[in-house]
């Protein structure tokens, strides 16, 4: 056997997976991992007789790749991956590519593309989305970096990466530096709010209206055969038909409710303030996961505080179908900052993102992998400098159909005092988006009485700043006006 395509440093579950993906396409890969015992368990087990090389060292996986070497690293975000990257370094030449396919935060990203090409070599942080399944049958793929990288690496990416129904990969250069690491951190983030918005159309039904979860399962069954078709909704059609082999109990009966989280969620949120794009649904969605973990606190404050103790009576059948129209108009919401969000990140760090592209590779191989996205790469094809989601014709007809359902769903969750913090800051999301006056009048006036902050008036063109002596006792000295 000659030279390996490529290799891979990291044998955990994703690693492995992908090495098995990329053989089984035609590619030959030479594979490393800091605990050596491991690279002899995979290829005397899953990768035995297959065109995969195990190494004992940085040094021989580099030896065992034909130029441009391209090694790949799938270690743990943070500070492994600086130290694979220092230890690869010495061993490469000029137009050599290092790849990190890893969850990395994208600034670092972009710190280690610079650095990375210091030296000249090419650097790619690309995100890689599917779990355990995608890596081994086809991920979404979201690489960006270093530009003269793509054309070493994009046979063997659009190869291995999922295929929606025309046959096009899931995998599509993204843009520079930290693109495709922001692109699937914008990803988790959307999703974050999809799984929050699915467990709280979840709670309504069993909690207003006391279905079980034999019950729901035929209800997410069928949702996932028309708009809400997506991964995250038949996976959960799944989990409700499950039972504990223990109890006989739904499995769901028999979990705690807390949840853990990575953090790509809390970057999405970050990322949302530093740029300053409302983005509250992703925010409520962390923020939810947050409250569940202090359990211990909220079942000695169910003892001590009163909710509302209302019996909300309603049509079954009818109600299932609002809350379906009601999760779908959520989610419209949801998408929509998250592309606000890329628009404003792509503006801020000077990346050109091709939207209706990203919808594309986010329609097979990941996690928020659903028949809607086609709507949005539709949207962005035919308008591609569109200002929001929300103004497309698609999207605007739905929610004008499903907000009546929408707002009664919410409204009669909080009657039963029944937390909706995604769904209900999705509404908040749209009627702040399509409010001509918002009270933020009032709020530059409390900042220029406390702070002399300033504000803009309504008879004055856009860009003069005023300030007010409220009080009679103050100076007329404005303080600078600035956007943090």
């Amino acid at each position: 056997m000659g030279k390996c395509n490529i290799g891979l440093i990291g044998l955990a579950v994703m690693g492995e997976n992908l090495v098995l993906n990329m053989e089984s396409h035609g590619f030959s890969v030479a594979v490393f991992n800091r605990t050596t015992s491991k690279v002899t368990d995979f290829t005397e087990g899953r990768a035995k007789g297959k065109n995969i090389v195990g190494c004992f060292s940085v040094e021989e996986l580099v030896e065992n790749l034909e130029k441009p070497r391209k090694v790949m690293l799938l270690v743990k975000a943070g500070n492994p991956v600086d130290q694979f990257i220092d230890m690869i370094i010495p061993h490469l030449e000029k137009g050599d590519i290092i790849i990190d396919g890893g969850n990395s935060h994208f600034p670092d990203t972009i710190r280690r593309t610079q650095y990375v090409e210091s030296k000249g070599l090419l650097y790619i942080g690309t995100g890689v989305s599917g779990g355990e399944e995608g890596a081994l049958r086809g991920p979404s793929i979201m690489p960006g970096g270093s530009y003269k990288a793509w054309p070493a690496v994009k046979p063997i990416f659009q190869a291995i990466a999922a295929k929606v129904a025309d046959g096009s990969p899931c995998c599509e250069w993204v843009g520079n530096n930290g693109a495709g690491h922001f692109v699937k951190m914008v990803h988790n983030g959307i999703e974050y709010g999809d799984m929050q918005m699915i467990c709280e159309a979840y709670s309504i039904m069993k909690n207003i209206l006391g279905m079980s979860a034999d019950e729901m399962q035929p209800v997410f069954k069928e949702w996932n055969e028309g708009e809400l078709d997506s991964y995250l909704i038949e996976i959960t059609r799944d989990i409700l038909g499950k039972k504990d082999d223990e109890t006989g109990k739904p499995m769901l009966d028999v979990i705690l409710d807390t949840a853990g989280q990575k953090g790509t969620g809390k970057w999405t949120s970050q990322a949302a303030l530093d740029v300053g794009c409302p983005a509250p649904t992703v925010a409520e969605a962390v923020f939810a996961r947050a409250m569940s973990a202090i359990k211990e606190e909220r079942v000695a404050a169910s003892k001590a505080l009163k909710g509302p103790g209302v019996k909300i009576d309603v049509d079954k059948k009818v109600f299932v179908e609002m809350i379906r129209q009601a999760l779908y108009a959520s989610k419209i919401c949801s998408y929509a900052q998250g592309y606000q969000l890329m628009k404003l990140a792509a503006e801020e760090y000077q990346w050109d993102l091709k939207y209706g592209e990203i919808a594309l590779m986010w329609r097979g191989g990941c996690i928020i992998r659903a028949q809607f996205l086609g709507k949005i790469k539709e949207a962005f094809d035919k308008n591609p400098k569109l200002q929001n989601l929300l103004l497309d014709e698609y999207f605007k007809d739905v929610i004008d159909n499903n907000q009546k359902a929408w707002r009664s769903v919410v409204a009669k969750a909080i009657e039963a005092g029944i937390p909706v913090p995604a769904f209900s800051s999705a509404l908040a999301y749209y009627d702040g988006y399509r409010s001509e006056v918002l009270p933020a009048n009032l709020l530059q006036a409390q900042r220029d009485y406390f702070g002399a902050h300033t504000y803009e008036r309504i008879d004055k063109p856009r860009g003069e700043f005023f300030h007010t002596n409220w009080t009679g006792r103050g100076g007329t000295t404005a303080s600078s006006t600035y956007t943090v």
